[in-house]
């Protein structure tokens, strides 16, 4: 595998950067509009959060470059915060440690497995970054047993949207012959 960016790699990371980032503005309006829906078990509303972690895996599993997870992510942010992401600033830091946290786990297979099993990892590691950070910065005042299943929560939203939505997104993309200029389309043609 290269290492090396070409044109095409950073444009690529660019188009899922702002396709995310437009995602996540509407994400966030659904956020919202669902909180009362979360009133009872506020830690549940968690489930949802996994639509925000899927730049960082979608990136790797379709570049497969060293660096693809934290650039999605980060610039998935960033877009997100020029549309107005109430949160502000503090989105990226998010989207780098969200980033961050997926390119971890392709980095300890050492860039070389992409199947569904570290695609998963890598969404729920993206989700802990949010699971442990939230309560902590937006949600002080829960119990421990709150913080704990909203972590629960979130690492499982994660692994299954960003995880394994992910990898099921690459494979379909690439079965249409889109993804043929990078790795994952090549072993998709060479299949």
């Amino acid at each position: 595998m290269s290492r090396s960016w070409r044109t095409l790699d950073i444009v690529t990371v660019a188009v899922l950067a702002v396709v995310s980032g437009v995602v996540f503005w509407a994400w966030n309006l659904l956020w919202s509009a669902t909180g009362p829906l979360f009133a009872a078990f506020p830690p549940a509303q968690a489930l949802l959060y996994g639509v925000w972690l899927v730049p960082g895996v979608l990136g790797m599993l379709v570049l497969r470059r060293p660096g693809a997870s934290l650039a999605t992510a980060l610039l998935a942010a960033a877009v997100s915060w020029l549309l107005g992401a109430w949160w502000g600033l503090s989105v990226l830091w998010y989207g780098i440690l969200q980033g961050l946290a997926p390119e971890l786990v392709f980095a300890a297979g050492r860039y070389r497995s992409f199947g569904r099993s570290i695609a998963v990892a890598a969404g729920a590691a993206a989700g802990a970054v949010p699971g442990i950070l939230d309560p902590v910065f937006w949600y002080p005042q829960w119990s421990a047993a709150w913080k704990g299943a909203f972590l629960v929560a979130c690492m499982v939203s994660s692994a299954l949207i960003a995880g394994l939505g992910s990898h099921l997104l690459a494979a379909r993309l690439a079965s249409t012959g889109v993804l043929d200029p990078f790795p994952s389309g090549r072993e998709r043609a060479s299949a």
